[in-house]
C-alpha cells in the first residue's frame, strides 16, 4: 500500500511539473512574440528603379602620364569625343535590348591619380552624346608623371561597382602607351578586377613605337593582350599612327556597347598563341 502512495505521488509532482513547465514556455513564447522584430533582408535596402537600367556600363579610363605629350592628349580628347558623337556608336546603342549605355569618363597616371572628366552620364540619342562628349572636350588637359595600370583599373571597377546604375555588361576600356610601372602586380589586380564581374578591354597607344626612346616600348600591345585585358569578349586595339587614331576608337566603342566581335583574319587582331608571352612583372 505504501507503495502505490509513493507512485501516486510520484504522478502527481511529475504532472504538475508538467504542467509548471508548460506554462513557463507559454509564457516565454508570448514574450518573445512581443518583442520580435523581424530582420530586414538586405535586399529590402534595394531600390529598383527602370531608369537606371542599361545595356552597358563603361568606364573610359584614359592614360594622361608624361610620355603623352600635349599634342598626343589633344588628338586622344578628339578621337574620343569624334567616336562618342559617331553615327556608328549611336547606331550600336540601338542595338541593345534597352537602348541606352552608362558612361563615365576618367583620366588617371600614378597611383591614385584619378581625374573625373565626365561623370556617369545616360547616353542614348545624339543629344545625350553630344552633351557627355561637350564634357570631356572642354576640360582642361592634365599631366601626371607615372603609370599605374593597376590603380587605373582598381579605380575604374570602384566606379562601376558604387554607380546607381544596372548594366546587362560591365566594361572598362583602358588607354594608355607604356607599361604599368607603380602600384604592385598588374596582372594580380587585372584578376581581381575580373573576379568582381567585369571585361576589361585595352587601347594601347604604339604612336611612338618605331621610335628609340625612353618613352617607346616595343610589343605594346603583345604586354595588354597578356597583362591588362580580360574578362568574356575582352580584346585589344592597338593605335599606330595619330591619323588611325579615332577609327581605332570608334570600331572599340561600337564593338564593347554592341558586343560584337569581328570575324577572323583581321588586321587588328591576332592569336597569342603565335607569339611567345610578355613577362608582365618586367615593370611591376
Amino acid at each position: 500500500m505504501r507503495l502505490d502512495i509513493t507512485k501516486v505521488c510520484a504522478q502527481t509532482v511529475t504532472k504538475r511539473l508538467s504542467i509548471l513547465g508548460a506554462a513557463i514556455l507559454l509564457t516565454t513564447a508570448a514574450a518573445e512574440a512581443r518583442d520580435y522584430r523581424p530582420a530586414l533582408p538586405v535586399a529590402a535596402n534595394f531600390t529598383y528603379d527602370p531608369a537606371n537600367e542599361v545595356d552597358v556600363e563603361l568606364v573610359l579610363a584614359v592614360d594622361i602620364s608624361q610620355s603623352m605629350d600635349t599634342e598626343e592628349q589633344e588628338i586622344q580628347r578628339a578621337g574620343y569625343v569624334a567616336a562618342l558623337t559617331s553615327r556608328e556608336f549611336l547606331d550600336a546603342i540601338q542595338v541593345g535590348p534597352i537602348g541606352r549605355v552608362a558612361v563615365t569618363y576618367m583620366e588617371w597616371g600614378g597611383v591614385d591619380e584619378h581625374f573625373i572628366v565626365a561623370d556617369w552620364t545616360i547616353v542614348q540619342d545624339s543629344t545625350s552624346a553630344s552633351h557627355f562628349a561637350s564634357k570631356i572636350a572642354e576640360a582642361p588637359l592634365r599631366q601626371v608623371q607615372r603609370t599605374s595600370i593597376a590603380s587605373a583599373l582598381q579605380k575604374s571597377v570602384e566606379l562601376v561597382e558604387t554607380n546607381q546604375y544596372m548594366g546587362l555588361r560591365r566594361v572598362i576600356d583602358i588607354s594608355g602607351d607604356g607599361p604599368n610601372n607603380q602600384g604592385g602586380s598588374v596582372t594580380e589586380m587585372r584578376d581581381r578586377m575580373i573576379a568582381a564581374g567585369v571585361t576589361i578591354n585595352g587601347l594601347p597607344l604604339m604612336m611612338k613605337s618605331n621610335k628609340n626612346t625612353w618613352q617607346a616600348m616595343l610589343n605594346l600591345d603583345h604586354y595588354y593582350e597578356d597583362c591588362v585585358i580580360g574578362g568574356p569578349g575582352s580584346f585589344a586595339i592597338p593605335v599606330r599612327s595619330k591619323e588611325g587614331f579615332a577609327d581605332a576608337i570608334r570600331m572599340k566603342l561600337v564593338l564593347e556597347i554592341a558586343g560584337l566581335h569581328l570575324n577572323e583574319p583581321d588586321p587588328y587582331f591576332q592569336r597569342v598563341s603565335a607569339r611567345e608571352p610578355v613577362r608582365c612583372n618586367l615593370f611591376d
